[in-house]
């Protein structure tokens, strides 16, 4: 008896007495408390989700919500010719291009050094100072050197309030040479300010590509809407090609053929790097060769160049293709390594004012081939230099307005060369940083102090 009563106190009941009633044993029957609910295994091959039963929610056991995803963002369709949006990119300021501001010195101290060099025997056979064009060309330099280092200091976007004033400025300029010019030969390109003379054209070459800049900056939309084509034709080709032919006008009317020819390829260049449809370029050199060809042989002194490059024999020697004569005679004199620094024969009075539009002539002939090719490494460094900008800069202006005035570097001495080798006729041409000029020099260098001032920007993707 004893034993069975203990037996029932260690199952948890306790012992029923016979006044209870089965029913209110059951009632006071002690239980053991309930087990931890079970968790639910995972599905074979799916360790993200977990399979409930009816029972498990029945017993409270909710499952937690799991991680709400966020659905990827579609990739924003680009076209080809797309440009950097302001909204997507951040300006970060850095540093100079420290290669580019070495390759200007660089250029403009090699520059004044073969100035000297071509111009001391003409300038003291009409002056009686050897030093006379290289000082002038060495005080134009420190004032383009003190231009350059104002405007690589500032903010290249105050340049975007000024570029419409500065053009309508220049054309006033144009308009001047016209009617109070001062001329040289057949060509009146100067205005004379006391004892300087100044090339509004020169100026032109600047203004035509911040101008056509900011157009495209401010209508990149219009002009990149390729699925309209008369819009995108509108503001991205007639437009600005009108701008660019006043200021080409403008400059024929001086007979400046080198420089108007100069302003149609920059405005071109910039025209093209804005997105404009590929196919009116076609139409535009067609354009542009309906209104040269009949301009060659139309315009006696255009007509005049163009049949002395091509019928030479018909000149004599000594006449208006000396010039060109004794400039080829200076190129193929230099040889391999040239007949030494100071050393050219060619510039005492044979090649007439060498400084200027031959100066790489006698580059050719003290320097040699070896030196021709230096000065040919230096312009394409300092072109590479100017488009590896272009590449970062944080806008579309200040991008187009690198590309612009590199590309009038390096169209320039491109056809420069191609003048003094007799590639094509006689233009006028001048050497950046190498010929003669005080205007074209100051220029240059403020040109130079623009591409430094952008170098200091560059962007990153905007994250925010």
């Amino acid at each position: 008896m004893n034993n069975n009563k203990d037996n029932n106190q260690k199952s948890g009941y306790r012992v029923r007495r016979s006044s209870m009633s089965r029913e209110e044993a059951r009632k006071k029957t002690v239980r053991r408390p309930p087990e931890s609910p079970r968790i639910p295994e995972q599905t074979s091959g799916d360790t993200d989700r977990i399979r409930y039963t009816k029972a498990d929610y029945a017993k409270g056991i909710v499952p937690e919500a799991p991680p709400v995803q966020e659905a990827p963002k579609p990739k924003k369709k680009t076209r080809k010719n797309d440009f950097i949006k302001p909204t997507d990119i951040v300006r970060v300021k850095g540093s100079y291009d420290r290669i580019l501001l070495i390759l200007v010195i660089v250029l403009t101290l090699f520059g004044l050094v073969m100035d000297f060099s071509a111009s001391y025997a003409y300038s003291f056979s009409r002056y009686g100072d050897s030093f006379h064009y290289v000082r002038r060309q060495a005080i134009f330099a420190l004032g383009g050197f003190a231009a350059m280092l104002v405007i690589m200091r500032f903010d290249y976007r105050w340049m975007r309030k000024a570029t419409v004033p500065a053009f309508i400025i220049v054309c006033i300029l144009l308009v001047l040479v016209l009617v109070k010019g001062v001329a040289s030969g057949v060509a009146q390109r100067w205005i004379g300010v006391g004892p300087i003379t100044i090339q509004p054209s020169e100026f032109m070459k600047t203004a035509i590509v911040l101008l056509l800049a900011l157009y495209v900056a401010r209508n990149q939309d219009r002009i990149t809407n390729y699925r309209n084509f008369w819009q995108s034709s509108l503001y991205g080709m007639f437009i600005p090609t009108i701008v660019v032919g006043i200021a080409c006008g403008l400059i024929a009317l001086e007979k400046h053929f080198s420089g108007t020819i100069i302003v149609f390829l920059i405005g071109m260049v910039v025209i093209f790097a804005g997105g404009a449809r590929k196919g009116w370029f076609i139409g535009a050199g067609i354009g542009a060769a309906l209104v040269i060809i009949p301009a060659i042989f139309t315009v006696p002194y255009a007509r005049e160049r163009v049949d002395m490059w091509l019928h030479p024999e018909n000149y004599s020697p000594t006449g208006k293709i000396w010039q060109t004569l004794q400039g080829l005679y200076a190129v193929g004199s230099g040889g391999l390594f040239g007949v030494g620094l100071g050393n050219s024969r060619q510039k005492h009075l044979f090649v007439s004012q060498p400084q200027n539009d031959f100066v790489f002539s006698i580059i050719a002939e003290e320097l040699g081939f070896a030196g021709s090719l230096f000065v040919i490494v230096l312009f394409m460094l300092l072109v590479w230099r100017g488009f590896v900008i272009a590449l970062k800069a944080p806008d579309t202006f200040s991008s187009l307005v690198v590309i612009g005035l590199t590309s009038k570097v390096a169209l320039q001495a491109i056809l420069n060369i191609a003048v003094v080798t007799n590639t094509i006729p006689n233009t006028g041409i001048s050497l950046p940083f190498f010929s003669y000029g005080g205007t074209a020099l100051l220029v240059q260098l403020a040109e130079m102090g623009i591409i430094l001032a952008i170098s200091r920007y560059s962007y990153q993707k905007n994250t925010l």
